[in-house]
């Protein structure tokens, strides 16, 4: 496909990566300097430009912008009905991102993570999926959302992993201070954490580690009983709007 990518931030110039040698002829915008010069330079077939080139040269726009700005950005640019919008905004629902782009079709809002660039990455995607899973379901895993509601949920929850990301970072410096090797010891629970949770659903996977008096369950009981769990949901309702 012919791709246009507006708005080149870390995530965008991550799924300009993860998509750059699957064929497709990729334009990028020349606002974002730094990240268009590297992907142009170490893909043939990232080409940049300016704004209205990369709309009028694609098939498929991304919209990697701020929800705050996109108004600015986009108006005026040449869309025409032929085109299809991918946005990645997550403050502008699907109708927001048709009233910006018309008469250019807005077709799915989707939410990738850094790891697109390597693939084996989830993505959110709401809207259509068909077109998400063509252009990145190559190398990752789409997740089909049903309406805004469950991608306002979805993104709340997403958030679980710089908790978790911190827990393992925390027992880390832990096992660091008490081993010869502490960049081994991260390796270790690293490796740990993303095998065991890639591997199994969560409820046999804690019902495997739930040995009466074990390790496992003794700090997961010692963390319960602290309010990790409360403090976990009142969290998520926050972010979720409903506190």
């Amino acid at each position: 496909m012919k791709i246009g990518v507006l708005g080149l931030g870390t995530i965008a110039s991550a799924l300009v990566e993860g998509i750059a040698g699957d064929g497709h002829d990729i334009t990028v915008s020349r606002r974002s300097a730094a990240h268009a010069a590297r992907l142009s330079g170490a893909f043939a077939n990232v080409s940049v430009a300016d704004n209205p080139q990369v709309v009028a040269d694609s098939d498929v726009v991304v919209l990697g912008l701020l929800a705050e700005t996109a108004a600015e950005v986009l108006t005026g640019l040449p869309f025409r009905a032929d085109r299809q919008v991918i946005t990645l905004m997550a403050g502008a629902s699907l109708e927001d991102v048709a009233a910006l782009v018309a008469p250019a079709r807005a077709a799915a809002i989707m939410m990738p993570f850094p790891g697109i660039a390597r693939g084996g990455s989830p993505i959110m995607a709401q809207g259509d999926t068909g077109l998400v899973n063509a252009i990145f379901g190559v190398r990752n895993t789409v997740y089909e959302l049903q309406d805004a509601g469950e991608m306002a949920a979805y993104l709340a929850a997403q958030a679980v992993l710089s908790p978790a990301v911190k827990l393992v970072a925390d027992a880390a410096e832990w096992l660091g201070a008490r081993v010869s090797d502490p960049d081994q010891g991260e390796a270790f629970l690293r490796h740990l954490v993303s095998s065991s949770l890639a591997g199994s659903d969560c409820a046999p996977l804690l019902k495997a580690l739930d040995t009466p008096g074990g390790y496992n369950q003794r700090l997961r009981d010692h963390m319960v009983q602290n309010n990790m769990s409360d403090d976990l949901i009142a969290g998520l309702e926050k972010l979720g709007g409903k506190d």
